[in-house]
């Protein structure tokens, strides 16, 4: 899938927004829960909201290296690209830290995990400092809460994952 960011993608101001492409891991308990960690989010949310566990593509990085790399680094979880196979999900759009503005593809891979024990010792001292907590969440959790949930649609999209239904291509889920 080929995501172009031309002219009209621009930011305040007419300023070229920073790609910054991410790999993100649905990474599943063996009670069939979802990891998610809360940090405060940057324009256009503006607020405190729970995401799942990646970060930034690096130079030379496939989605699904990234994704892999995050992981270990974020929770301690070791996985393969086998084990998460494709992208289940993909979304897409713009935001704001400060003055630079930034436009970023989020890669969305499903994974389970053997145990629900989280190993943040990896983080760099910049992640530990902007994790303001992380648990395991539950599809009804999920539904329920008032809390910003990313990706949007994870509610949704949950179920089919865990029951194993999964597309050749990604599933496109909205940005805000």
């Amino acid at each position: 899938m080929l995501l172009w960011y031309g002219p009209e993608m621009r930011m305040r101001g007419g300023t070229t927004p920073v790609q910054r492409d991410t790999a993100r891991v649905i990474l599943v308990s063996p009670a069939g829960q979802v990891l998610l960690f809360q940090h405060h989010l940057p324009d256009p949310w503006a607020q405190r909201g729970w995401l799942t566990p990646g970060g930034a593509i690096g130079p030379g990085e496939t989605p699904a290296q990234a994704a892999v790399r995050e992981l270990e680094e974020e929770t301690g979880y070791t996985i393969t690209q086998a084990d998460i196979g494709g992208a289940v999900a993909v979304d897409s759009g713009q935001w704001q830290a400060g003055p630079t503005a930034f436009a970023t593809v989020n890669w969305y891979f499903f994974a389970r995990t053997a145990t629900s024990h989280v190993d943040l010792s990896g983080q760099d001292d910049g992640e530990r400092s902007a994790l303001l907590d992380h648990r395991w969440w539950t599809i009804a959790d999920l539904h329920a809460t008032r809390d910003l949930i990313l990706p949007i649609g994870l509610a949704g999209l949950l179920p089919r994952l865990l029951h194993g239904h999964l597309q050749h291509e990604p599933i496109r889920l909205p940005w805000t």
